[in-house]
Protein backbone atom coordinates (compact mmCIF):
# COMPACT_ATOMS: atom_id res chain seq x y z
CA UNK A 1 0.00 0.00 0.00
CA UNK A 2 1.23 3.35 -1.26
CA UNK A 3 2.03 5.59 1.70
CA UNK A 4 -0.19 8.49 1.89
CA UNK A 5 1.31 12.06 1.12
CA UNK A 6 1.23 15.58 2.32
CA UNK A 7 1.95 19.22 0.24
CA UNK A 8 1.53 22.05 1.68
CA UNK A 9 1.66 25.33 -1.01
CA UNK A 10 2.91 28.66 -0.56
CA UNK A 11 -0.52 30.40 -0.37
CA UNK A 12 -0.84 27.64 3.02
CA UNK A 13 -3.27 25.09 1.26
CA UNK A 14 -2.71 22.16 2.13
CA UNK A 15 -3.06 18.49 0.00
CA UNK A 16 -3.32 15.19 1.78
CA UNK A 17 -3.62 12.28 -0.05
CA UNK A 18 -4.68 9.12 0.96
CA UNK A 19 -4.31 5.57 -0.98
CA UNK A 20 -5.62 3.33 2.07
CA UNK A 21 -8.34 0.87 0.84
CA UNK A 22 -9.95 0.84 4.01
CA UNK A 23 -12.05 4.64 4.41
CA UNK A 24 -11.64 3.96 8.05
CA UNK A 25 -8.00 3.96 8.12
CA UNK A 26 -8.19 6.73 4.86
CA UNK A 27 -9.71 9.44 7.24
CA UNK A 28 -7.32 8.47 10.14
CA UNK A 29 -4.16 8.73 7.84
CA UNK A 30 -5.94 12.46 5.89
CA UNK A 31 -6.49 13.69 9.63
CA UNK A 32 -2.73 12.90 10.68
CA UNK A 33 -1.32 14.41 7.82
CA UNK A 34 -3.33 17.41 7.95
CA UNK A 35 -3.06 17.93 11.90
CA UNK A 36 -6.26 19.67 13.61
CA UNK A 37 -5.83 22.86 11.77
CA UNK A 38 -8.04 25.39 12.32
CA UNK A 39 -9.10 25.26 8.54
CA UNK A 40 -11.27 27.85 6.98
CA UNK A 41 -12.98 24.96 4.40
CA UNK A 42 -11.96 21.22 3.26
CA UNK A 43 -12.83 20.21 -0.35
CA UNK A 44 -12.39 16.51 -0.54
CA UNK A 45 -12.14 14.26 -4.08
CA UNK A 46 -12.77 10.66 -3.50
CA UNK A 47 -12.96 7.16 -5.10
CA UNK A 48 -16.45 5.15 -4.55
CA UNK A 49 -14.54 2.27 -3.96
CA UNK A 50 -14.89 4.00 -0.13
CA UNK A 51 -18.57 4.33 1.13
CA UNK A 52 -19.17 8.03 1.12
CA UNK A 53 -21.33 7.81 4.27
CA UNK A 54 -18.11 6.27 5.88
CA UNK A 55 -15.78 9.09 4.56
CA UNK A 56 -18.56 11.88 5.21
CA UNK A 57 -19.15 10.56 9.00
CA UNK A 58 -15.08 10.19 9.67
CA UNK A 59 -14.32 13.74 8.38
CA UNK A 60 -16.87 15.47 10.37
CA UNK A 61 -15.54 13.80 13.07
CA UNK A 62 -11.88 14.73 12.65
CA UNK A 63 -12.41 18.22 11.43
CA UNK A 64 -15.80 18.93 13.25
CA UNK A 65 -15.27 22.57 13.27
CA UNK A 66 -14.67 22.68 9.72
CA UNK A 67 -17.12 23.10 6.96
CA UNK A 68 -17.18 20.04 4.27
CA UNK A 69 -17.27 19.85 0.66
CA UNK A 70 -16.48 17.37 -2.30
CA UNK A 71 -17.76 14.58 -4.48
CA UNK A 72 -16.83 10.86 -5.77
CA UNK A 73 -14.86 10.94 -9.09
CA UNK A 74 -13.76 9.05 -12.27
CA UNK A 75 -9.48 9.22 -10.76
CA UNK A 76 -8.20 11.83 -8.65
CA UNK A 77 -5.16 13.78 -9.95
CA UNK A 78 -2.81 14.49 -7.02
CA UNK A 79 -0.04 15.79 -5.87
CA UNK A 80 1.99 12.72 -6.72
CA UNK A 81 0.46 11.74 -9.76
CA UNK A 82 -3.46 10.67 -11.57
CA UNK A 83 -4.51 8.06 -9.67
CA UNK A 84 -7.64 5.90 -8.85
CA UNK A 85 -9.01 4.74 -5.75
CA UNK A 86 -7.64 7.88 -3.57
CA UNK A 87 -9.10 10.29 -0.89
CA UNK A 88 -8.26 13.70 -1.61
CA UNK A 89 -8.20 16.72 0.82
CA UNK A 90 -7.41 19.96 0.17
CA UNK A 91 -7.67 22.21 2.79
CA UNK A 92 -7.71 26.09 2.72
CA UNK A 93 -6.61 27.99 5.47
CA UNK A 94 -8.26 30.77 7.28
CA UNK A 95 -4.94 33.39 6.36
CA UNK A 96 -6.15 33.76 2.66
CA UNK A 97 -9.43 32.43 2.39
CA UNK A 98 -12.91 33.28 3.55
CA UNK A 99 -15.23 30.48 2.20
CA UNK A 100 -19.43 30.03 2.50
CA UNK A 101 -20.75 26.86 0.56
CA UNK A 102 -25.00 26.49 0.23
CA UNK A 103 -26.21 22.88 -1.36
CA UNK A 104 -28.79 22.77 -3.75
CA UNK A 105 -30.54 19.70 -3.30
CA UNK A 106 -31.74 19.02 -6.40
CA UNK A 107 -30.13 20.14 -10.11
CA UNK A 108 -33.74 19.93 -11.49
CA UNK A 109 -35.89 22.60 -11.94
CA UNK A 110 -36.53 23.12 -8.46
CA UNK A 111 -32.75 24.08 -8.29
CA UNK A 112 -33.04 26.39 -10.84
CA UNK A 113 -35.88 28.10 -9.18
CA UNK A 114 -33.68 28.37 -6.24
CA UNK A 115 -30.12 29.41 -8.13
CA UNK A 116 -30.64 33.34 -7.42
CA UNK A 117 -31.99 33.10 -3.83
CA UNK A 118 -28.14 30.95 -3.29
CA UNK A 119 -26.42 33.32 -4.72
CA UNK A 120 -27.61 36.35 -3.25
CA UNK A 121 -27.70 34.18 0.49
CA UNK A 122 -23.54 33.92 -0.37
CA UNK A 123 -22.76 37.08 -1.74
CA UNK A 124 -24.27 38.96 1.19
CA UNK A 125 -22.11 36.61 3.12
CA UNK A 126 -19.24 38.49 1.99
CA UNK A 127 -17.80 41.85 3.01
CA UNK A 128 -19.11 44.76 0.19
CA UNK A 129 -16.66 47.64 1.84
CA UNK A 130 -13.13 46.21 0.99
CA UNK A 131 -12.47 48.45 -1.26
CA UNK A 132 -12.46 45.85 -3.84
CA UNK A 133 -15.06 44.34 -6.43
CA UNK A 134 -15.77 41.04 -5.74
CA UNK A 135 -15.04 39.80 -9.30
CA UNK A 136 -11.56 40.47 -8.52
CA UNK A 137 -11.11 38.82 -4.83
CA UNK A 138 -14.36 36.22 -5.27
CA UNK A 139 -14.43 33.04 -7.41
CA UNK A 140 -17.51 30.37 -7.59
CA UNK A 141 -16.84 26.38 -7.24
CA UNK A 142 -19.51 23.97 -8.38
CA UNK A 143 -19.43 20.56 -8.08
CA UNK A 144 -22.63 18.75 -9.32
CA UNK A 145 -23.90 15.28 -9.91
CA UNK A 146 -22.55 14.33 -12.99
CA UNK A 147 -25.58 11.75 -13.84
CA UNK A 148 -28.21 14.54 -12.93
CA UNK A 149 -28.80 15.43 -16.63
CA UNK A 150 -29.26 18.95 -15.57
CA UNK A 151 -26.18 20.45 -15.76
CA UNK A 152 -26.68 23.46 -18.80
CA UNK A 153 -29.63 24.62 -16.59
CA UNK A 154 -28.53 24.80 -13.37
CA UNK A 155 -25.11 26.29 -14.64
CA UNK A 156 -26.62 29.48 -17.06
CA UNK A 157 -28.72 30.01 -13.90
CA UNK A 158 -26.01 30.54 -11.46
CA UNK A 159 -23.88 32.34 -13.48
CA UNK A 160 -27.04 34.77 -14.33
CA UNK A 161 -27.06 35.42 -10.47
CA UNK A 162 -23.18 35.55 -9.69
CA UNK A 163 -23.20 38.30 -12.49
CA UNK A 164 -19.64 39.22 -13.16
CA UNK A 165 -18.01 36.56 -10.61
CA UNK A 166 -16.31 33.71 -12.47
CA UNK A 167 -17.47 30.01 -11.81
CA UNK A 168 -15.85 26.63 -12.56
CA UNK A 169 -16.47 23.00 -11.45
CA UNK A 170 -16.77 19.69 -12.34
CA UNK A 171 -19.51 16.86 -12.52
CA UNK A 172 -19.06 14.04 -9.84
CA UNK A 173 -18.20 10.79 -11.38
CA UNK A 174 -18.09 6.79 -10.77
CA UNK A 175 -14.97 5.75 -12.16
CA UNK A 176 -16.71 4.47 -15.65
CA UNK A 177 -19.67 2.68 -13.92
CA UNK A 178 -21.96 5.19 -14.97
CA UNK A 179 -24.26 3.98 -11.89
CA UNK A 180 -24.27 6.74 -8.83
CA UNK A 181 -22.33 9.80 -7.78
CA UNK A 182 -22.27 11.46 -4.82
CA UNK A 183 -21.54 14.75 -3.46
CA UNK A 184 -20.66 15.76 0.26
CA UNK A 185 -22.01 18.41 2.19
CA UNK A 186 -21.07 18.65 6.06
CA UNK A 187 -21.85 15.17 6.87
CA UNK A 188 -24.47 14.61 4.32
CA UNK A 189 -24.44 12.56 1.54
CA UNK A 190 -26.40 14.00 -1.67
CA UNK A 191 -27.17 12.53 -4.73
CA UNK A 192 -28.97 14.27 -7.87
CA UNK A 193 -27.91 17.82 -6.29
CA UNK A 194 -25.02 20.38 -6.76
CA UNK A 195 -23.10 22.23 -4.01
CA UNK A 196 -21.92 25.81 -4.74
CA UNK A 197 -18.49 27.00 -2.89
CA UNK A 198 -17.95 31.24 -2.99
CA UNK A 199 -14.13 31.68 -2.23
CA UNK A 200 -12.92 34.64 -1.46
CA UNK A 201 -8.72 35.16 -1.55
CA UNK A 202 -6.11 37.44 -1.10
CA UNK A 203 -4.17 35.25 -3.78
CA UNK A 204 -4.10 36.62 -6.74
CA UNK A 205 -6.25 33.88 -9.41
CA UNK A 206 -6.85 33.28 -13.04
CA UNK A 207 -9.66 30.97 -14.49
CA UNK A 208 -8.68 29.11 -17.47
CA UNK A 209 -9.81 26.31 -19.84
CA UNK A 210 -7.91 24.31 -22.30
CA UNK A 211 -8.79 21.70 -24.94
CA UNK A 212 -7.43 19.97 -27.97
CA UNK A 213 -9.46 19.16 -30.91
CA UNK A 214 -10.03 20.62 -33.69
CA UNK A 215 -13.40 19.78 -36.25
CA UNK A 216 -13.34 17.79 -39.64
CA UNK A 217 -15.87 18.87 -42.47
CA UNK A 218 -18.11 15.45 -41.33
CA UNK A 219 -21.77 16.18 -40.00
CA UNK A 220 -24.08 14.47 -38.19
CA UNK A 221 -27.45 15.68 -37.59
CA UNK A 222 -29.61 14.01 -34.69
CA UNK A 223 -32.78 12.96 -35.93
CA UNK A 224 -34.62 10.67 -33.02
CA UNK A 225 -33.55 11.51 -29.81
CA UNK A 226 -34.97 11.36 -25.81
CA UNK A 227 -33.51 15.08 -24.89
CA UNK A 228 -34.61 14.21 -21.49
CA UNK A 229 -32.35 11.24 -20.74
CA UNK A 230 -29.32 12.28 -23.24
CA UNK A 231 -30.03 9.35 -25.36
CA UNK A 232 -29.75 9.90 -29.42
CA UNK A 233 -31.32 7.48 -31.77
CA UNK A 234 -30.46 8.53 -34.95
CA UNK A 235 -28.02 10.23 -36.94
CA UNK A 236 -28.55 11.57 -40.13
CA UNK A 237 -32.11 9.26 -40.07
CA UNK A 238 -29.86 5.92 -39.07
CA UNK A 239 -29.34 3.79 -36.34
CA UNK A 240 -27.55 6.23 -33.94
CA UNK A 241 -23.79 4.05 -33.05
CA UNK A 242 -24.07 2.64 -36.80
CA UNK A 243 -23.68 6.17 -38.40
CA UNK A 244 -21.10 7.54 -35.80
CA UNK A 245 -18.50 4.24 -36.14
CA UNK A 246 -19.03 4.65 -39.98
CA UNK A 247 -18.20 8.25 -39.86
CA UNK A 248 -14.76 7.88 -37.62
CA UNK A 249 -14.13 4.45 -39.70
CA UNK A 250 -15.04 1.65 -37.40
CA UNK A 251 -17.75 -1.16 -36.68
CA UNK A 252 -20.37 -0.53 -34.03
CA UNK A 253 -19.62 -3.56 -31.90
CA UNK A 254 -15.82 -1.89 -32.05
CA UNK A 255 -17.10 1.45 -30.26
CA UNK A 256 -16.03 1.73 -26.57
CA UNK A 257 -14.87 4.81 -24.02
CA UNK A 258 -11.74 4.69 -26.26
CA UNK A 259 -12.85 5.90 -29.59
CA UNK A 260 -15.69 8.62 -27.94
CA UNK A 261 -12.48 9.66 -25.92
CA UNK A 262 -10.09 10.03 -29.69
CA UNK A 263 -12.86 10.90 -31.39
CA UNK A 264 -14.91 13.46 -29.86
CA UNK A 265 -18.71 15.37 -31.56
CA UNK A 266 -18.09 19.52 -31.42
CA UNK A 267 -21.21 21.55 -31.88
CA UNK A 268 -20.89 25.61 -32.66
CA UNK A 269 -21.75 28.63 -30.45
CA UNK A 270 -21.13 31.77 -31.09
CA UNK A 271 -17.70 31.05 -33.40
CA UNK A 272 -16.34 28.34 -31.08
CA UNK A 273 -16.45 24.24 -30.85
CA UNK A 274 -17.23 22.76 -27.83
CA UNK A 275 -17.37 19.18 -27.24
CA UNK A 276 -20.79 17.26 -26.82
CA UNK A 277 -19.35 13.77 -25.80
CA UNK A 278 -20.45 10.37 -26.26
CA UNK A 279 -20.66 8.70 -22.56
CA UNK A 280 -21.73 5.14 -23.72
CA UNK A 281 -23.27 3.17 -25.98
CA UNK A 282 -26.81 1.36 -25.62
CA UNK A 283 -27.40 -2.59 -25.88
CA UNK A 284 -30.60 -1.24 -28.56
CA UNK A 285 -27.61 0.94 -30.65
CA UNK A 286 -28.49 4.49 -29.23
CA UNK A 287 -25.53 6.60 -27.68
CA UNK A 288 -25.81 8.60 -24.32
CA UNK A 289 -24.41 11.82 -23.55
CA UNK A 290 -22.88 13.60 -20.99
CA UNK A 291 -24.37 17.14 -22.41
CA UNK A 292 -27.26 18.29 -23.36
CA UNK A 293 -28.75 17.22 -26.79
CA UNK A 294 -31.63 17.97 -28.88
CA UNK A 295 -33.18 16.87 -32.27
CA UNK A 296 -31.81 19.17 -35.18
CA UNK A 297 -28.48 19.62 -33.53
CA UNK A 298 -25.68 19.39 -35.68
CA UNK A 299 -22.35 17.38 -34.71
CA UNK A 300 -19.71 17.62 -36.22
CA UNK A 301 -17.12 15.10 -36.01
CA UNK A 302 -13.60 16.24 -34.68
CA UNK A 303 -9.79 14.68 -34.52
CA UNK A 304 -7.87 15.42 -31.28
CA UNK A 305 -4.58 17.86 -31.44
CA UNK A 306 -1.67 17.42 -29.29
CA UNK A 307 -3.09 16.80 -26.03
CA UNK A 308 0.65 17.77 -24.08
CA UNK A 309 1.28 20.64 -25.88
CA UNK A 310 -1.88 22.44 -25.83
CA UNK A 311 -2.25 21.69 -21.81
CA UNK A 312 1.05 23.36 -21.48
CA UNK A 313 0.36 26.57 -23.99
CA UNK A 314 -2.50 27.52 -21.38
CA UNK A 315 -1.04 26.34 -18.47
CA UNK A 316 2.03 28.59 -19.26
CA UNK A 317 0.51 31.50 -20.79
CA UNK A 318 -1.57 31.20 -17.08
CA UNK A 319 1.86 31.61 -15.24
CA UNK A 320 2.80 34.65 -17.44
CA UNK A 321 -0.26 36.21 -16.35
CA UNK A 322 0.14 35.42 -12.43
CA UNK A 323 3.85 35.52 -12.57
CA UNK A 324 4.46 32.13 -11.12
CA UNK A 325 1.87 29.24 -10.10
CA UNK A 326 1.28 27.99 -6.76
CA UNK A 327 -1.46 25.50 -7.33
CA UNK A 328 -3.83 24.56 -9.93
CA UNK A 329 -7.75 23.17 -8.66
CA UNK A 330 -8.50 21.78 -11.72
CA UNK A 331 -11.44 19.66 -13.69
CA UNK A 332 -10.12 17.48 -16.45
CA UNK A 333 -13.20 14.97 -18.13
CA UNK A 334 -12.52 11.85 -17.86
CA UNK A 335 -12.50 11.18 -21.66
CA UNK A 336 -9.59 13.28 -22.03
CA UNK A 337 -7.72 11.01 -19.42
CA UNK A 338 -8.39 7.65 -21.90
CA UNK A 339 -7.90 9.48 -25.16
CA UNK A 340 -4.01 10.00 -23.07
CA UNK A 341 -4.19 6.60 -22.03
CA UNK A 342 -5.38 5.30 -25.72
CA UNK A 343 -2.19 7.32 -27.12
CA UNK A 344 0.37 6.06 -24.99
CA UNK A 345 1.25 10.04 -23.66
CA UNK A 346 -0.42 9.51 -19.80
CA UNK A 347 2.90 9.62 -18.31
CA UNK A 348 3.32 12.68 -20.23
CA UNK A 349 0.33 13.84 -18.94
CA UNK A 350 0.95 12.91 -15.60
CA UNK A 351 4.39 14.75 -15.35
CA UNK A 352 3.17 17.98 -17.03
CA UNK A 353 0.24 18.03 -14.53
CA UNK A 354 2.90 17.75 -11.17
CA UNK A 355 4.94 20.52 -13.02
CA UNK A 356 2.25 23.04 -12.59
CA UNK A 357 0.54 21.67 -9.12
CA UNK A 358 -2.01 20.49 -11.05
CA UNK A 359 -4.83 19.01 -8.26
CA UNK A 360 -8.30 17.82 -8.49
CA UNK A 361 -10.39 14.88 -10.45
CA UNK A 362 -11.26 13.14 -13.71
CA UNK A 363 -15.02 14.23 -14.18
CA UNK A 364 -18.28 13.95 -16.18
CA UNK A 365 -18.42 17.22 -17.41
CA UNK A 366 -16.58 20.47 -16.97
CA UNK A 367 -18.08 23.67 -15.88
CA UNK A 368 -16.88 27.48 -17.14
CA UNK A 369 -18.27 30.27 -16.75
CA UNK A 370 -22.09 29.66 -18.34
CA UNK A 371 -21.14 26.47 -20.00
CA UNK A 372 -21.16 22.65 -19.21
CA UNK A 373 -18.54 21.38 -20.93
CA UNK A 374 -16.82 18.40 -22.15
CA UNK A 375 -13.36 16.85 -23.26
CA UNK A 376 -12.05 20.12 -21.53
CA UNK A 377 -10.34 20.89 -18.56
CA UNK A 378 -11.26 23.63 -16.15
CA UNK A 379 -9.09 25.36 -13.50
CA UNK A 380 -8.46 28.27 -11.08
CA UNK A 381 -4.52 28.75 -10.52
CA UNK A 382 -3.47 30.21 -7.80
CA UNK A 383 -0.85 32.66 -7.41
CA UNK A 384 2.48 32.43 -4.98
CA UNK A 385 1.31 34.44 -2.56
CA UNK A 386 -1.19 36.95 -0.91
CA UNK A 387 -1.53 40.83 -1.70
Amino acid sequence: MAKGSLSTCASGIRIATSFESSTEDAVSELSKLLGPGPYEHLVVFFSLDHDPHALSKGLTAAFPTTALSGCSTAGEITPVGIVEGSVMLIAFPSENFCIHSALIETADQNGVERASEVVRGLKARFNATSGRPLKDRVFALMLMDGLSNSEELLVAAINWAIDDIQMIGGSAGDGLRFDTTALLSNDMVVRGGAILIMIETSVPFRIFKTQNFEPTSTKLVVTAADCEKRIVYELNAEPAAREYAAAIGLMPDDLGPFSFASYPLVVKVGGDYYCRSIRNMNPDGSLSFFCAIDEGLVFTVARPEDMISSTARTLEQVTRELGSIDLVLGFDCILRRLDAENRQIGRSLDELYRKFGVVGFHTYGEQYKAMHLNQTLTGIAFGAGGR
